[in-house]
């Protein structure tokens, strides 16, 4: 006896093709969105590391003009401030977890095309 699911590949492979080419749809648009967000994480690890290292710059020319001139200016303190909260900012969305629902939907599909194989196998 040929199991149900060989028998409609056999008879009928536009409905396997049709239900594989809306598996890919789904895989893709839960990709896109969740590349989304992995994209911005990328982009802000890239500006907490290039505001890390302009706050190092800039706090090295600070304490070398402060040295040389001896008088305190605060401008010496909110330049080089200013980039390590830019950094700060930037470190705070590159944490942020991704979404717990990422291939949410690919995964019920997957359990609702299981679940349905079974029933299947169960018929006598």
């Amino acid at each position: 006896m040929v199991h149900p699911v060989f028998s409609v590949l056999i008879s009928r492979p536009d409905l396997v093709v049709d239900h594989v080419a809306g598996y890919a749809a789904l895989v893709q648009e839960e990709a896109s969105s969740a590349g989304a967000h992995f994209a911005r994480r990328a982009i802000a690890w890239g500006v907490v590391v290039l505001g890390l290292l302009v706050f190092a710059v800039l706090a090295g020319v600070a304490v070398m003009l402060g040295a040389m001139q001896g008088e305190f200016h605060w401008a010496l303190v909110l330049v080089p401030g200013t980039a390590l909260l830019i950094a700060l900012l930037a470190w705070g969305v590159a944490r942020r977890p991704p979404p717990a629902q990422a291939f949410a939907e690919v995964r019920a599909q997957l359990a609702a095309d299981a679940q349905a194989l079974r029933a299947i196998r169960a018929r006598p």
